[in-house]
């Protein structure tokens, strides 16, 4: 019963075969293996896209960073939202890749809109030399709170950043399972959208440790590779992130665990849901949910070694009708079995 995070699940075992088999002999170090160049080409397949570039490194925070390094001069500042992951969970890596950026913190959710994106905007660079100048917005899709976009909000965030000049910065750490949600084409998603570059994931939907950097613009393509080396990102044995990456895109596997997992979490909401005392905090539209459940169920779950984390409250409280907010999230591999045991352990 293990719906702490999608970061702790297994490998699938398509990709660790393909890691396997590409352990076998030699092969060009750096990014020039065969199997890179079949990921760029299935990538531009995928989003339509035949001149993006295409690069791969082993963290999302590396994706998300340097990418808005390429976007984000020193003295600009980075929009985003108060629960944006480059924000809560990276440890000041924006502003340490970019050599100084700041981040301009844009409503008080997990999704942004064009009015309080516009209000953000508008007041920056309102010093002249004495203050931060507008740099790109960032965006995450799907959000840390389990939320999408839909194609119109995307639009009407991108517009807006249009109005001023300023490039867009996609997190999609869970790019596949809002994709699967919305049955729309990845290029829809995003340079129809109005993306400029992509952090698209891999880790949480089934890989050992791969994203891959997509910069629609292939003019930033150099600035990129030099940020990636000067980081320390660039793997000398890059045919094993390669293989992952290779081994995701074939036969569509990237939308067959985005959508299982998107799966096993509805049916874990919607088991809960049958519960007294228990009620959601926000719409479960991909793979994560957020839900209030009473102290003694969560005793219960805890005791019986289910994992997941708790957001507010603590689990020792002396009441234990008191609901607490917890974080539920499936991945690919969870099994019905593990999710009708932790639905009847909550019921009592």
């Amino acid at each position: 019963m293990h719906f702490a995070s999608d970061n702790t699940g297994p490998v699938h075992p398509t990709i660790m075969q393909a890691l396997s088999e590409a352990n076998a002999g030699y092969a060009p170090s750096y990014g020039a293996d065969p199997l890179m160049s079949e990921v760029e080409t299935r990538i531009r397949e995928i989003f339509e896209a035949p001149e993006a570039a295409v690069y791969l490194v082993a963290t999302g925070t590396a994706a998300n960073c340097l990418g808005l390094a390429c976007l984000a001069p020193p003295t600009h500042t980075v929009f985003c939202t108060p629960n944006a992951h480059i924000h809560e969970d990276e440890c000041n890596a924006p502003e340490f890749y970019t050599g100084g950026a700041k981040l301009t913190l844009v409503g008080k959710t997990d999704k942004m809109t064009a009015h309080t994106l516009r209000a953000a905007i508008d007041a920056e660079e309102i010093r002249g030399v004495h203050g931060p100048q507008r740099g790109p917005v960032s965006l995450t899709q799907a959000t840390e709170k389990g939320q999408i976009y839909s194609l119109a909000e995307l639009c009407a965030l991108t517009e807006v950043a249009r109005d001023y000049a300023l490039p867009v910065h996609m997190d999609g750490a869970r790019f596949a399972n809002a994709l699967v949600t919305l049955n729309c084409s990845a290029a829809d998603m995003t340079w129809r959208a109005g993306v400029d570059v992509l952090s698209f994931g891999g880790t949480k939907n089934g890989c050992m440790g791969v994203e891959a950097v997509v910069l629609f613009d292939p003019a930033r393509a150099w600035e990129f590779e030099l940020r990636r080396k000067r980081g320390a990102h660039l793997f000398s044995k890059h045919r094993y992130l390669s293989a992952q990456m290779a081994s995701y895109l074939r036969d569509d596997l990237w939308l067959q665990t985005a959508r299982r997992a998107n799966d096993n979490m509805a049916r874990l909401t919607e088991g809960l849901l049958t519960l007294e005392g228990v009620a959601l905090r926000y719409p479960v539209e991909a793979n994560l949910s957020f839900i209030e459940m009473p102290r003694a169920a969560l005793q219960r779950l805890q005791a019986a070694g289910a994992a997941f984390s708790v957001y507010e409250g603590v689990l020792d409280g002396p009441d234990p009708d008191e609901r607490l907010l917890i974080r539920l999230v499936a991945d690919w591999a969870a099994q019905s079995e593990d999710i009708a045991r932790f639905v009847e352990i909550a019921g009592g």
